[in-house]
């Protein structure tokens, strides 16, 4: 939180400024209908994607109350899950046409019409509240949820609503110059992604050596690989450990062409060490993956001992086949293309055996035609890597910029103050006169607002015995226990808050729905059974 706040700023909590904050249902489900509920899966921080939809089956739609259909201006706050507990969106009216309500992991958060949404959701997407989104959650490592009591809570550097206005509009403008930017950059690792496929191409083609060998149609003679290669063994198969003598390569090492050095397991086993040992040049075929990945292939250039394991075949080049240009070739869209005809596909996984890797036919340039083709795709790969690293650095740059702009704005920096503005102070006092007025209004609120907090800590006493009687129960007992629960709650958390066991629960309750404004939704369903206070 700021430490010193700008002119006319309060701090307050998301209770001062919300009208509605509350969890979704989960319901049962059902094909495409009428009734799209929105999931934490379907939540981006640009608003819903449609995709993602789940829907309501018909049974259950008259368990939501018209307070739970969302709305434009709506803040759907993501509450569970420990990937994806914080992200948000901001409907607007097309976005809020998309769907009807939320399901259970998903919170919705309704400003007060005195306050500006689009500056609460700023303030959600900020640095200050996604850094620290694990000191408001509670559950274990394994189930987290960011219960409505910590939303509630939730503290915000509020500003006066002229500048809320003013920092949400340059927010929006600032922000979608921003995503055009990040659009921009993340079509990039394409690029460069079908560059090296084009250069690869065009190098195992002949086209890359075309003015080398002095215009002139090449000639290579079709061989297969078993004739001008070696090898064709099968790594380690025992098993590694997480500290060892030597480094042991698995499929995920081998990385575009090169070795990823990085999450390596080890072994000290020395008759494996002595057979597997890798020597520089060696060309490593990953012959068990994903269909996918299948058949990725790197070269071991001598970097560190190392040996490797039993999902690689070890392949070596000949006088014949320069080692490099045998890592290209089967890096080569053409070898990629053999390796989807063959492998034999499993449940999850692809193989590809060395009886077939050794038959994958390609057209082999002469040996100094092959350097020169090295040569000539490592220049222009330097060339590519540069690029991808400059990308790297500007993307970092712009993901901290969004976060630095948002900073910025709670900080009061990114418009001027104007010392004529209400001071956010005044206009929480304005809220808190107009939910007076509503109160005063409303039957029911009313009769809430006239408990007397003696007769709530009564309840609340009570509650903390072991049991109570039935006939020791207060008159109202149940209906002030739903009014400490904001006037509406499922009828398990109202029993549970209750000191009665679950049969005088529902007699008491009963009873209390004859004489008190107390309704439910008539749930076939008792765990979805809903209790409300409604006017008379």
């Amino acid at each position: 939180m700021i430490e010193k706040l700008p002119h006319g700023w309060v701090v307050t909590t998301f209770s001062a400024i919300t009208d509605y904050v509350q969890r979704g249902i989960g319901p049962k489900y059902a094909e495409e209908n009428e009734f799209p509920v929105v999931n934490q899966k379907s939540i981006r921080w640009h608003g819903i994607e449609e995709e993602h939809l789940k829907y309501v089956r018909e049974d259950q739609w008259d368990k939501y109350t018209e307070e739970r259909f969302i709305r434009a201006g709506d803040i759907l706050w993501n509450s569970t899950g420990t990937g994806t507990i914080g992200r948000a969106c901001l409907l607007n009216d097309k976005e809020a046409a998309k769907a009807k309500v939320v399901d259970s992991h998903v919170t919705i958060v309704r400003a007060n019409q005195l306050i500006e949404p689009r500056y609460l959701f700023y303030w959600i997407k900020s640095p200050e509240i996604q850094l620290s989104i694990e000191s408001l959650y509670t559950g274990t490592t394994n189930q987290v949820e960011l219960s409505k009591s910590k939303v509630l809570e939730t503290q915000i550097p509020l500003a006066p609503l002229n500048e809320q206005i003013l920092i949400a509009n340059k927010l929006d403008s600032m922000l979608a110059k921003v995503d055009v930017a990040q659009a921009r950059l993340e079509k990039i690792p394409a690029l460069l992604k079908r560059f090296r496929k084009a250069v690869l191409a065009a190098a195992t083609s002949g086209e890359l050596t075309w003015e080398w060998r002095g215009d002139q149609i090449h000639n290579w003679p079709i061989v297969s690989l078993k004739e001008v290669a070696t090898g064709f063994n099968y790594g380690s198969s025992a098993k590694s450990q997480a500290e060892g003598e030597v480094p042991v390569l698995r499929m995920g090492n081998l990385q575009g062409g090169k070795l990823d050095w990085t999450d390596l397991v080890y072994t000290s086993d020395k008759s494996e060490i002595e057979k597997y040992l890798l020597e520089p040049g060696d060309v490593l075929f990953n012959r068990t993956n994903s269909p996918e990945l299948v058949g990725k292939t790197s070269i071991f250039r001598g970097e560190r001992k190392s040996i490797y394991a039993g999902y690689l075949i070890r392949i070596k080049g000949s006088k014949h086949l320069d080692n490099e240009y045998l890592n290209l070739q089967l890096n080569s869209p053409h070898a990629r293309d053999y390796c989807w005809k063959v492998k034999t596909d499993g449940v999850s996984q692809s193989n590809i055996n060395a009886k077939k890797i050794q038959a994958y036919e390609f057209e082999l340039p002469p040996i100094q035609e092959q350097r020169e083709i090295v040569r000539r795709v490592e220049s222009l790969f330097t060339l590519a890597d540069v690029v991808e690293k400059q990308y790297l650095e500007a993307k970092k740059r712009i993901d901290r910029l969004t976060q630095s702009l948002l900073a910025k704005a709670f900080r009061g920096e990114l418009v001027p103050q104007d010392p004529n503005d209400e001071p956010a102070a005044e206009l929480l006092q304005r809220i808190q006169a107009s939910r007076e007025q509503q109160i005063a209004n409303n039957p029911v609120r009313k009769v809430i607002a006239r408990k007397t907090s003696a007769r709530v800590k009564s309840s609340t006493q009570q509650n903390k015995t072991k049991a109570m009687q039935l006939k020791d129960a207060p008159e109202n007992y149940l209906f002030d226990l739903l009014i400490q629960l904001g006037g509406e709650a499922y009828a398990e958390v109202l029993w549970k808050k209750s000191a009665l066991t679950i049969d005088d629960f529902y007699a008491k309750l009963k009873r209390e729905m004859q004489t008190n404004s107390i309704k439910d939704n008539i749930s076939p369903d008792p765990a979805l059974r809903i209790l409300k206070i409604v006017s008379p």
